[in-house]
């Protein structure tokens, strides 16, 4: 019997040791969320098209975007278009614009093929050494996505 208690004890109290719990350990129990009602995590918002229109500095309607360059190797993706041709119908600072041009943006657009679509761009903020080199002035709107003129 004193064997049994010898060997059992240790056991029980390694057992014990083990299983409990330390609070301070797990800091998810003690925090209080105070933005739980605000956080959509998941879900990304799109704007729709009077939005887009509305934020934007400069709207083209265009069918020549194209992919120019790209960059996904070293700190947040970038993807850089080249517009050929389009209609200007929204501008706040240039009343004409150079063809062809390009624009910086942080998401890859979904262009169609020969589909005219419509571009939401603002003035670029950040990125001046590529702004430089690529002579980039416009930025994609954030939360715009890709409409196309034809559709209703």
């Amino acid at each position: 019997m004193k064997k049994k208690l010898i060997i059992g004890l240790p056991i029980l109290l390694m057992v014990f040791l083990v299983s409990c719990e330390k609070k301070y350990q797990r800091p998810d129990h003690y925090k209080n969320d105070l933005f739980a009602d605000e956080r959509q995590e998941g879900k990304a918002y799109i704007m729709n098209k009077e939005e887009c229109f509305e934020g934007s500095e400069l709207v083209l309607a265009s069918s020549d975007v194209k992919l120019a360059d790209s960059s996904k190797g070293h700190g947040r993706p970038f993807f850089i278009y080249k517009v050929k041709s389009g209609r200007m119908l929204k501008t706040v600072r240039d009343s004409a614009l150079e063809y062809p041009f390009q624009f910086l943006s942080l998401q890859r657009l979904k262009l169609k093929n020969n589909d005219s679509m419509y571009v939401y761009l603002k003035s670029l903020v950040g990125y001046r050494f590529i702004a430089k080199d690529k002579n980039l002035k416009y930025q994609w709107l954030k939360s715009a996505p890709v409409y196309s003129v034809k559709e209703k």
